[in-house]
């Protein structure tokens, strides 16, 4: 939606959105979402999002998307269709089929290893095969493909030769907006280890974050620990150990979307750590613009997306090598030293805006945009 808000200055949006039951029930969010896309100009086509039964409630949500998507190509003279992830790729490739309308695969991540990783689609499985046929041929017959990180080409270069040969790929990561997220007006009082986002995903390693919060409690007795999530408190704390240095000064507890920059704001450093493997290289954190943005560091891992590489070239954070307390002790100490540097803050909050801002990625969709419905083809640069 931040991306639409830009790109509907110069172009006429139908959005087309699967909603879960939850967000139905929000419905003063829902009313001053259906506000917003009216001033703005965009036909927004909420649909429910359906659990059950399974497979047949996708398969019968996705009948019915490539049905809007038609009506509307032949309603409103659509020249172009923007497909953010697999489902709605697919049923993009089928209406452009039919129509001769273009499709960006807006791939976000590599959404089948992903499924792989956190244990929700086993390798080789009828499932899997079928999602890998339609990933080969979405990348086949895409205007364009977009996706989160430089990492995730190389992985489809290898992967699909043929298919990427000659194919406008584009890579946009995940972006913040960085007119809420920005450094505070003065230094926090207190020094707080934050993480931002869910920890039970299945693709966060939470006993990396629960030994690096015990080296950083017997480190520096008076740092305090925040995980600003809408996960189960009781369950994490459980998972972040007995230790009372660490759980008399841990906070677990959800935000308010619109208040977490405050949250980051009261941080020192952020804390996020992934799983690595195939499953986490299209991956692009979207709490790594937020926290960079707020003017300060990440300490991760390595193996995740484009984010090793931002951070050794940026030198806006830290690389732990593991889980053990000798790595944990040796990560806290490097990012010690990180801190004595005077323009750190000012380095992440650079580095946010060359790489994560909102603006930046909003003019690369816009070529995109410009150049497939020109004739041009898609731009990055």
């Amino acid at each position: 939606m931040a991306y639409l808000r830009g790109l509907s200055r110069d172009y006429t949006i139908t959005l087309i959105s699967y909603e879960k039951d939850e967000d139905w029930a929000d419905t003063a969010r829902v009313a001053r979402a259906r506000g917003e896309c009216a001033e703005l100009g965009i036909n927004w086509l909420p649909q429910r999002f359906r659990y059950w039964p399974p497979l047949i409630a996708p398969a019968l949500s996705m009948l019915r998307m490539a049905w809007l998507v038609r009506r509307e190509v032949r309603r409103r003279g659509v020249r172009l269709i923007h497909a953010r992830s697999y489902i709605p790729a697919a049923v993009a490739l089928v209406v452009g089929r039919m129509t001769g309308v273009p499709f960006i695969f807006d791939m976000r991540a590599l959404w089948p290893e992903e499924l792989i990783t956190a244990g929700r689609l086993r390798r080789g499985s009828l499932l899997h095969r079928a999602i890998v046929a339609a990933e080969r041929a979405c990348v086949r017959r895409a205007a364009a493909v977009v996706s989160l990180t430089h990492a995730a080409v190389e992985y489809l270069n290898r992967l699909y030769p043929e298919e990427m040969a000659g194919r406008p790929v584009v890579v946009i990561p995940t972006c913040a907006d960085l007119d809420r997220y920005v450094p505070p007006l003065r230094k926090p009082g207190s020094r707080v280890v934050g993480c931002l986002g869910t920890v039970l995903s299945g693709w966060f390693r939470i006993d990396w974050l629960a030994s690096f919060l015990a080296v950083a409690a017997r480190r520096d007795p008076s740092v305090l620990f925040e995980i600003t999530t809408r996960d189960d408190p009781r369950q994490v704390r459980a998972l972040m150990g007995a230790d009372p240095a660490v759980q008399s000064r841990l906070s677990v507890a959800p935000s308010p979307a619109d208040r977490v920059q405050e949250e980051l704001q009261g941080q020192f450093v952020s804390v996020m750590f992934f799983t690595d493997g195939l499953g986490k290289l299209g991956s692009s954190p979207t709490r790594m613009g937020e926290i960079l943005g707020c003017g300060i560091p990440v300490v991760a891992n390595d193996g995740v997306g484009d984010v090793a590489g931002i951070i050794r070239e940026h030198r806006v954070g830290v690389l732990a090598d593991g889980p053990a307390p000798h790595q944990m002790e040796a990560a806290w100490e490097e990012l010690e030293a990180l801190l004595t540097d005077p323009d750190l803050s000012a380095r992440c909050r650079r580095t946010a805006e060359r790489i994560f801002s909102l603006s930046a990625g909003t003019r690369a969709y816009g070529r995109i945009y410009a150049g497939l419905i020109n004739g041009d083809g898609p731009c990055a640069d």
